[in-house]
């Protein structure tokens, strides 16, 4: 088992140390459309998102493709390796130019084992992924396309109340279609709507800018 280096103090910063390398934790960076993971290779270490946006897709024995997950900067992905998956369960694609920081399952192991703030950073992790993961099954069985569409856009911009400096979204109306499972020509409807409404609009580099607003009308919907 590799073991984090004998000179981080206990108590690390989790966000410091994932911007260094060091024994079992190196720092990539993959362009547009570069696929990290493959689907079904060995699951021997976990990926965290430093800078820009990467999907997790599964690929059907027909040949099928499905979204299952997106992550921003500071989210982490591949964990699965951790409780025993020997292989990769999705691919993990990047969605535009981005760095992330690898590393090896016994580190991470061995990080959550003996360093309580950096366990406590990635537990902190885990219960935002389970938040989100419940809000997508309600989205999915109690609101309707519009309503799905909106709050998917609000959690890409990292939108809530009292933040009103939004990310702006790059995914494409296809992508955003495959992750509330419905057709582009639905999500093209829905964002021609949004715009006119002054819900979102659209920089000169093409990226989504949503407004508080939509927030606004999807709480009190």
């Amino acid at each position: 088992m590799s073991w984090p280096d004998k000179n981080l103090t206990h108590e690390i910063d989790a966000r410091a140390f994932l911007e260094r390398t060091s024994t079992g934790v190196t720092l990539e960076t993959y362009l547009k459309n570069e696929r990290i993971f493959t689907q079904g290779d060995p699951g021997d270490s976990i990926g965290y998102v430093r800078r820009g946006m990467v999907k997790a897709t599964i690929l059907s024995a027909v040949g099928k493709e499905a979204i299952v997950g997106i992550f921003q900067q500071g989210q982490f992905f591949g964990e699965a390796c951790l409780a025993g998956a020997n292989v990769r369960t999705a691919n993990i694609v990047a969605l535009e130019d981005c760095a992330v920081t690898l590393i090896a399952r016994d580190t991470m192991l061995s990080l959550l084992h003996m360093e309580s703030a950096f366990s406590a950073f990635f537990l902190s992790h885990l219960i935002s992924r389970n938040d989100r993961l419940e809000g997508d099954l309600i989205d999915q069985l109690l609101h309707s396309t519009e309503e799905r569409l909106a709050r998917l856009l609000l959690r890409l911009a990292d939108l809530r109340e009292g933040n009103d400096k939004p990310v702006p979204v790059s995914l494409s109306q296809e992508t955003l279609a495959e992750m509330i499972g419905t057709t582009r020509s639905r999500v093209s409807t829905f964002m021609n709507k949004f715009r006119e409404r002054g819900f979102i609009s659209y920089d000169s580099r093409g990226r989504i800018q949503v407004y508080a607003t939509l927030l606004l009308s999807v709480l009190g919907s």
